[in-house]
């Protein structure tokens, strides 16, 4: 593992890479005024985040060339303004739909993202479709994981940071589409929630339990 970037170097590389594309080493280095050493160093580092990613490239006689890119996590280290265009569509829709025709298209989006979410999980055991769930919620931007529940036939998937809050906070019916989004992926199980950050809790959580002739 590389030493940890200094914020400064790291927030300019990553910038740098944000807005001319893929850069070789040499070039960032001579940007910011430090060796073609130090600037690999602080690459690997950035890459062991997995912030950036190398490849391979010929471009005459001699040793092929790395040149550096962001990642898809490096482009999310930079803020991203959907939230407040989500918020901004959602308050349009509420003002010019009746309630139960913005609950209806919000409960479609959970049930067409439970569809795609089962594709992904794949007909395995419940144990490592949670883990597979955490891990797909890991990349849309929660901080998700799934832990066995004391029962010891039931798991937990529990988020301490939710990608949604802001939007759940002024849209709560956006948790009740998310408690159906859990459900429709575990068609097999039943789900319950178990703890609510809008209700002070510190994380979301969901209990996911095998029905009887699942678990059968």
């Amino acid at each position: 593992m590389s030493a940890p970037v200094p914020t400064s170097t790291r927030q300019t590389i990553l910038t740098l890479l944000l807005r001319q594309g893929e850069q070789e080493a040499c070039d960032l280095a001579e940007t910011l005024e430090i060796s073609v050493q130090a600037m690999r160093r602080h690459l690997r580092s950035l890459a062991d985040e997995e912030l950036v990613e190398s490849s391979s490239t010929a471009t005459g006689p001699g040793r092929p060339s790395n040149r550096w890119r962001l990642t898809h996590k490096g482009r999310q280290h930079f803020p991203d303004g959907s939230g407040h265009f989500a918020l901004g569509l959602l308050d349009s829709m509420r003002a010019f739909l009746p309630p139960e025709t913005l609950t209806s298209l919000l409960n479609q989006q959970a049930i067409d993202k439970a569809e795609l979410y089962r594709s992904h999980l794949g007909d395995v055991p419940l144990s490592q479709r949670v883990e597979r769930l955490a891990n797909l919620r890991r990349d849309e931007g929660y901080v998700s994981e799934c832990l066995p529940d004391e029962d010891g036939n039931s798991w937990r998937l529990h988020e301490m940071h939710c990608s949604v809050q802001r939007i759940a906070e002024e849209f709560p019916a956006v948790c009740d589409q998310e408690l159906l989004l859990i459900r429709r992926t575990f068609p097999d199980c039943s789900v319950e929630r178990v703890n609510w950050r809008l209700e002070g809790g510190h994380a979301c959580g969901f209990r996911i339990t095998p029905s009887p002739a699942a678990a059968s």
